[in-house]
């Protein structure tokens, strides 16, 4: 068998992701819903920010900054969390965190330029007081749902292997071959 890869270690899956075929993983679920609304929201934060530049006109930029840091942003933060954490996607209080998400977005980014142009700031301060709640029902999510200890300690652990210096030595060697004044054949 020489020339086949090795198969991949099975992967027993959870709620926001599964194993696709060529070996990654894929988002599902909670996860990607937030990552779908914060692509969106980038590419319509880019549009919007070519055409301003097109056309000189920066009037409405603080709008086109909530899209990106509460769309964008925000959403994929949320996204990427969902998808680690595979306990906290689960149940009705992340499908509110997203509904309430995508509301402050409704809200927030058209009330911006509506409050700037001195047609109203209702729904502005809606939109704001969505995204404190959303902000609000994640910090909830966060705090309860602690993840285990031992899944980030493999993850991030470092390899523990001998620190070696000049020619396979250790380290200890190499210092003291370095204090000689005289070259080591």
């Amino acid at each position: 068998m020489a020339g086949n890869p090795a198969p991949a270690p099975h992967f027993t899956g959870h709620a926001s992701c599964r194993q696709s075929e060529p070996g990654g993983l894929v988002m599902e679920g909670i996860a990607r819903w937030f990552m779908l609304v914060a692509v969106v929201s980038a590419l319509g934060g880019m549009v919007w920010g070519i055409q301003m530049s097109a056309s000189q006109d920066h009037l409405l930029s603080p709008a086109h900054g909530h899209l990106n840091l509460l769309g964008w942003v925000s959403c994929s933060i949320f996204a990427f969390y969902y998808h680690l954490t595979p306990a906290a996607a689960a149940g009705a209080l992340p499908r509110l965190h997203l509904g309430t998400a995508l509301l402050s977005l409704l809200l927030l980014v058209p009330g911006i330029p509506l409050a700037i142009q001195d047609r109203g700031e209702v729904l502005a301060q809606a939109g704001s007081a969505a995204a404190l709640l959303s902000m609000l029902i994640f910090a909830a999510i966060v705090l309860r749902h602690r993840p285990e200890k031992a899944q980030f300690k493999a993850v991030f652990k470092p390899e523990k292997r001998p620190r070696t210096g000049l020619q396979g030595r250790s380290l200890g060697t190499f210092r003291s071959l370095r204090r000689r004044r005289t070259p080591v054949a």
